[in-house]
């Protein structure tokens, strides 16, 4: 989801249970925090910012709450640009000089074999094979794994059940109809954590994608509508209001609203800058040292850390921590007693197999299990945004319980719950079809956009997972400043190309932007082309970019 920038973060300090909102009433505060003298370590300022949404609000409804006035500001600042996109949506035969969406993270190029799957009457003909990319617009790229489609057919075709890996076989022919099957245990209250049916289902399939040492256990998953609620859920039952996660910066702008809307728990961004210091450094890299002077500089400003968010693959940055580094944060956790939401919703969506991706859960041993919370959901890698399907697995069985209570307001109807299980236990058609293909049409579209911005002479970071390029546009901002990264924004939407800037996921640094590539080529041509229109109206204040901010995969960190 597109978010707007939330107005920038100040340096604030905070009062740890004093109950007003700045610039709200005092008998509205409902819990909320207010500055108090404590001044902040001015050397660490740089290094990190203490999120605190409700000091920018500046009005509020006689009708709302003050948290309702919070919750309404966050709409009204947050959406512009997606309210914009969907009010003049491009559309190929009824719309075409409509705008189009590269800024919104969905994955657009597998609807065909998705649909295939999940219809009960669909055929399995049509599976990209001989065409492969080429129907996609991406001629001359078809991989081996595309033209491996066309000998996988006859057997899905079949009939014949998949080879099983959990003690129940269901067909899994794509053209039956076992997508649509209703019993009466799905249309009345389930267990809240979910179905056991589905949490067996998704442990077995987090133990085999997740590559976990010894196989994952049902009752530590629970599954909600998504990983938005599960920010929300986990925040909730973590923290006390007004407490505090680490994440790095720049990160997905959304987690801001998800952890606070509910819970008034806020976030200390720990920043990243795209400079290179040496041999064995990379552009916005998180080291323990970001870490330690992050969680220094908030408790010098009375702000209590709970835990840390890290979002592995990354987003914007599309960066995968080694499995050396994910160890580092973790003890850095541990000796701080900080939980760790581990978000791995891009885990199947590395398209570059020398970019050595690991899940936290395959680590053979985690240095704090009670306080690594691990979540994962279909909205990304089986580009299912819209159904809202995510699960959490957790060895803590507190937080599981606190948070299933919550799956009341969050769960999922029985009838999806069913739908999920019989995909996930699909290994064969995941595994010989549709990731394969989906690697393949990713990696195809990415190729095409990375060598589009080559030739405009923009750098960029990339390295080989999600649906993203971080793109470096400081040198089209006539200042370095916030306000002229949006403005440019602004150019882009009206020359009908949506993309999103920096300031919405807390970069420090004016003028890098994400551009979503994951779509078909005709909408990116053509996104394309809006986007190097506006370019060249702009007079650049530089050179390009050293080379060592064009960042490609080259193999696993370390």
């Amino acid at each position: 989801m597109f978010t707007l920038p939330q107005k920038e973060f100040r340096m604030t300090t905070a009062c740890p249970g004093s109950d007003s909102i700045q610039d709200l009433p005092s008998n509205k505060g409902d819990g909320l925090e207010r500055e108090c003298s404590r001044k902040p370590d001015q050397k660490l300022l740089k290094f990190y910012g203490v999120g605190d949404p409700a000091a920018e609000l500046s009005s509020s409804s006689p009708y709302l709450s003050s948290r309702g006035s919070v919750i309404k500001w966050f709409w009204d600042s947050a959406e512009e640009g997606y309210r914009t996109y969907h009010m003049d949506e491009y559309d190929e035969d009824k719309n075409p000089s409509g705008i189009i969406n590269l800024g919104t993270s969905e994955n657009k190029l597998c609807f065909d074999l998705l649909s295939r799957r999940v219809s009960p009457t669909a055929p399995l003909s049509g599976i990209p094979s001989s065409k492969g990319l080429s129907s996609l617009g991406f001629p001359g790229m078809l991989p081996p794994e595309s033209r491996l489609l066309a000998s996988v057919a006859p057997v899905l075709e079949s009939g014949d059940p998949p080879l099983p890996w959990g003690p129940r076989s269901l067909p899994s022919g794509l053209s039956q109809s076992d997508m649509l099957q209703v019993e009466p245990a799905l249309l009345q209250y389930p267990d809240w954590r979910g179905h056991l049916f589905l949490r067996e289902e998704v442990a077995r399939f987090l133990s085999f994608y997740c590559r976990s040492p010894a196989p994952l256990k049902p009752e530590n998953v629970v599954v909600l509508n998504g990983c938005a609620s599960l920010f929300s859920a986990l925040a909730t039952v973590l923290c006390e209001a007004g407490e505090a996660f680490l994440i790095p910066a720049p990160y997905y702008g959304a987690i801001t609203q998800h952890v606070y809307l509910y819970g008034n728990v806020r976030l200390v961004c720990v920043y990243l800058d795209s400079e290179v210091t040496g041999l064995e450094t990379r552009p916005f890299q998180l080291t323990v040292e970001k870490l330690e002077m992050a969680l220094q500089g908030a408790n010098s400003e009375g702000v209590k850390v709970k835990g840390l968010i890290l979002i592995n693959p990354q987003n914007p940055l599309g960066d995968i921590y080694s499995p050396g580094e994910l160890q580092e944060y973790l003890e850095f956790a541990k000796r701080h007693e900080l939980h760790v939401m581990v978000d791995e919703v891009y885990m199947l969506s590395v398209f570059e197999e020398s970019a050595g991706y690991r899940s936290v859960l395959s680590l053979e041993r985690l240095p704090d299990p009670q306080r690594t919370h691990v979540m994962w959901a279909t909205s990304k890698d089986f580009g299912m945004s819209g159904l809202r399907f995510g699960t959490l697995y957790t060895e803590n069985r507190a937080v599981a319980t606190a948070v299933a209570s919550l799956c009341r307001y969050h769960g999922l109807s029985g009838l999806v719950q069913y739908q999920m299980a019989q995909l996930l236990r699909d290994h064969d058609w995941i595994n010989q079809v549709y990731l394969p293909e989906n690697h393949a049409r990713l990696k195809a579209a990415h190729t095409y956009v990375s060598e589009d911005l080559r030739a405009l002479g923009i750098p960029f970071v990339s390295r080989g997972a999600g649906f993203f390029i971080w793109v470096d546009l400081r040198k089209y901002l006539p200042e370095a400043t916030f306000e002229e990264e949006v403005l440019l924004w602004r150019r882009f939407l009206e020359n009908k190309v949506l993309l999103s800037f920096g300031k919405a996921f807390e970069c420090k640094e004016p003028g890098w932007f994400r551009l979503v590539f994951s779509d078909k080529t005709h909408r990116l041509h053509l996104g394309m082309q809006r986007v190097r229109q506006v370019l060249e109206g702009q007079p650049q204040l530089a050179d390009g970019a050293p080379p060592h901010q064009i960042q490609e995969p080259q193999g696993p960190h370390r």
